[in-house]
């Protein structure tokens, strides 16, 4: 069986290199028929080997993330999110849109959390908000005559126009 995604999630990586932990201890194929078994380098059964003879099977799991946890759990970015799509003008602000530091002002005030604007964008980013440009409207413009145009003019002009088929 070969490895064929070329892009695997951390459960993937870790099922395979601990399959390749069982090859190895079998001993049946050498590293270069177990690597292109699985779709690897030859290296990288050279260091599964090495990582096995220092700890078998259990040094070819995989480990908790590294770094710094997030200053805010996961029910607090919930409910982030929630106050969000409430939208900036329910949150206090005079217009209805975010900015960075509209949010970043918004969780000061909710989690007592400071975050740098810049995060603010990586954090949004994770929790698939994007950055949205609002589209351009003229100051002239007027609702209720576009409302009259669309109900009287606009039936009449598509009534009379050709029919391209």
């Amino acid at each position: 069986m070969t490895w064929k995604p070329t892009k695997l999630t951390l459960e993937q990586m870790e099922e395979r290199r601990l399959k390749g932990g069982r090859l190895l201890k079998e001993k049946r194929l050498i590293q270069a028929e177990i690597a292109r078994e699985l779709g690897v380098s030859r290296a990288a059964v050279g260091h599964w080997a090495k990582r096995m003879r220092s700890g078998g099977l259990k040094r070819l799991q995989g480990r908790q993330p590294t770094g710094r946890q997030s200053k805010l759990s996961r029910s607090e970015e919930r409910r982030l999110l929630s106050l969000m799509k409430r939208g900036a003008q329910a949150a206090g602000f005079p217009t209805d849109r975010w900015t960075l530091k509209r949010i970043q002002q918004l969780i000061w005030q909710e989690f007592e959390v400071d975050y740098h604007p810049n995060y603010i964008n990586r954090l949004m980013r994770r929790l698939n908000w994007s950055w949205q440009q609002p589209l351009p409207q003229a100051i002239e413009r007027d609702e209720a005559a576009i409302a009259i145009w669309r109900e009287q003019d606009w039936p009449r002009i598509k009534k009379s126009a050709p029919d391209w088929g």
